[in-house]
This record gives C-alpha cells, structure tokens and sequence, in this order.
C-alpha cells in the first residue's frame, strides 16, 4: 500500500496524469481529424472535434467532484472503462495512415 500511495503522491507531484493525456487522448482529436478528413470539409469538422473535445472536458470536470464523492474507486474505474473503449474504438474503425495518400485514406471510408 505504501509503495502504491507513493506512485501516486509522484504522479501528482510530477503531473503525470496531465502529460500522459496531452500526448495520449488529448491530443486525439487534432491527430484524427488532420489525418482523415478531406480538405473540403476540414474547417467544419475541426470545429466539431474542438467542440466535443472542450465539451467532454469539462464534462469531466463538471462530475468529477461528485463521482469522488459517490465513489474513488468506481470514478476511476469508469475513467478506466472509457480508456478501454478509447483504445478499442481506435484499434478497430480509425485506419493507419503511415504512407497512405490522402485518396487512399478517403477510400477507406466509402
């Protein structure tokens, strides 16, 4: 328990959590959104994930105190969750863009 308590204690000192979500789901919707979306509606779409991007912060911060308050275990757990279904999503329906022409990309979707 100790050891667990000083790996979070370190993680809050050295802001871990903030840096692994800006270079993880933070960054998420800017990285699709620049790789995928055709030049024509990009401007729009941009808007749309900046939007749901801000929208699901602070929905985030909205409920954290009160799922804290419910539960520290389950708060994290449905953050957990999320996560894995982040990952899932991204696995499954994002395609892999390395070497690919924007045609190519466009292709995948139709």
């Amino acid at each position: 328990m100790a050891l667990s308590l000083l790996v979070v204690s370190i993680s809050f000192y050295l802001k871990v959590i903030v840096i692994a979500f800006s270079l993880g789901l933070g960054a998420m919707p800017w990285i699709i959104m620049s790789e995928i979306l055709p030049i024509n509606i990009k401007g729009l779409a941009g808007s749309f994930a900046t939007l749901a991007n801000w929208f699901f912060s602070w929905l985030v911060t909205l409920t954290a105190n009160l799922l804290l308050d419910w539960s520290s275990g389950g708060t994290f757990t449905i953050y957990t969750a999320v996560c894995v279904f982040t990952v899932g999503f991204v696995a499954i329906w994002v395609p892999e863009t390395k070497g690919k022409t924007l045609e190519e990309i466009q292709q995948f979707f139709r």
